[in-house]
């Protein structure tokens, strides 16, 4: 595969295995190095919705507050492309932690949402306003970027600008900011034995509803567990669910 200049060199005698998991237009593959350590690679093409530089700019951020996540090691831009070099964070995400129950998935979830929720929202620069998220989502609209062969069972067969006359039509009347986490599916969390040990693919961080995180979580706890430990994810987080937010902003995620 290809590798920037500046890194060719060094990885010559490295395993990279390309990853699999993700829905992201980016490429990710593992480095072994020679040393024994596990890097990661992520790559993505440079456009006007690229992501990978604001996931930069997210995980120095990450790394300046010593939030648990993946350790930015360099960044480059070769080939029309966005280049980023990161730590491995050590385990497996909750979503392939087979050897946890669902009660221990739920406590380790809702607790690294609440941590990262409680971070002041005046020390986060990054913007994930509920204005930015649609005109974002518009301009996906625009551009022709949204799958709408992936979307929700209950909307698949409709359009786009269709469904974001819905997203439009539905809009939250309260909001809780904080530091959210913006993709908080469970393959986001990654953790050793029964211990947290970070967030990964954090391109969409910033200040935004706790829903945000909260819808996301609870569709990927129906997925993942079952509907049945839904209730148990939001009592373990210390909130009633919001079932109009929670609806919204899964609906927001089908332009992303």
């Amino acid at each position: 595969m290809y590798i920037p200049a500046q890194w060719s060199q060094i990885f010559t005698a490295s395993p990279i295995e390309r990853q699999s998991v993700g829905e992201s237009g980016a490429e990710v593959s593992r480095i072994c190095n020679t040393n024994g350590e596990h890097l990661f690679l992520k790559s993505e093409p440079i456009g006007a919705h690229s992501e990978l530089p604001q996931e930069i700019e997210r995980l120095r951020w990450m790394n300046r507050l010593d939030l648990p996540g993946p350790t930015v090691l360099e960044a480059t831009t070769e080939n029309d492309r966005h280049w980023l070099l990161m730590s491995a964070v050590p385990g497996q995400d909750l979503a392939s932690a087979n050897s946890l129950s669902a009660p221990q998935v739920i406590s380790i979830l809702a607790k690294a949402l609440r941590t990262l929720h409680q971070v002041p929202t005046e020390t986060c620069p990054f913007d994930h306003s509920l204005e930015q998220r649609i005109e974002a989502a518009w301009s996906r609209v625009r551009a022709g970027l949204v799958d709408e062969t992936d979307f929700d069972d209950e909307r698949l067969g409709r359009t786009a600008e269709d469904v974001f006359a819905e997203l439009l039509s539905t809009l939250p009347e309260t909001y809780d900011l904080a530091v959210t986490h913006g993709d908080a599916c469970l393959p986001n969390f990654m953790v050793e034995a029964s211990r947290f040990t970070g967030y990964i693919d954090c391109g969409r961080l910033g200040i935004s509803d706790i829903y945000q995180d909260l819808a996301l979580a609870a569709r990927s706890i129906e997925s993942n567990l079952g509907p049945a430990w839904v209730a148990p994810f939001f009592r373990e987080y210390g909130v009633e669910p919001d079932q109009q937010r929670i609806a919204f902003y899964c609906l927001l995620d089908e332009f992303y």
